[in-house]
């Protein structure tokens, strides 16, 4: 099984910065898309910055400019870093990795369980 745990969420004032963090556990033998997704109340789950199956990476355009993903394959870990925060960036947010684990040798799709970032003055 694998497990994803994020944590660096918290509250900020608009302008400020915060860095989230994804550390995967289990048994993995492979891991291809991983990136970070969000869900404001009463909005749909939306992407905010994934690294796709190659290197390339993706992100919402209402984040571009301000957040930057980053992954340490030895490690397991993504993380990203949000500055220039907005109160729209309000919602939580949740890691997502796309992982062929080493029991099974399929591709799943496993989520970590969401931490809350709160921009407000």
């Amino acid at each position: 099984q694998v497990e994803l745990v994020e944590s660096g969420g918290g509250t900020v004032q608009p302008g400020g910065s915060l860095r989230l963090s994804c550390a995967a556990s289990g048994s993995i033998f492979s891991t291809n898309a991983v990136g970070w997704y969000r869900q404001a109340p009463g909005k749909q789950r939306e992407l905010v910055a994934v690294f796709n199956g190659d290197t390339s990476s993706t992100y919402a355009d209402a984040v571009k400019g301000r957040f930057a993903i980053s992954r340490d394959n030895t490690k397991n870990t993504v993380a990203l870093e949000m500055n220039s925060l907005k109160p729209e960036d309000t919602a939580v947010y949740y890691c997502h990795a796309r992982v062929m684990s080493s029991s099974d040798y399929m591709y799943k799709n496993y989520w970590g369980r969401g931490t809350q970032v709160t921009v407000s003055s």
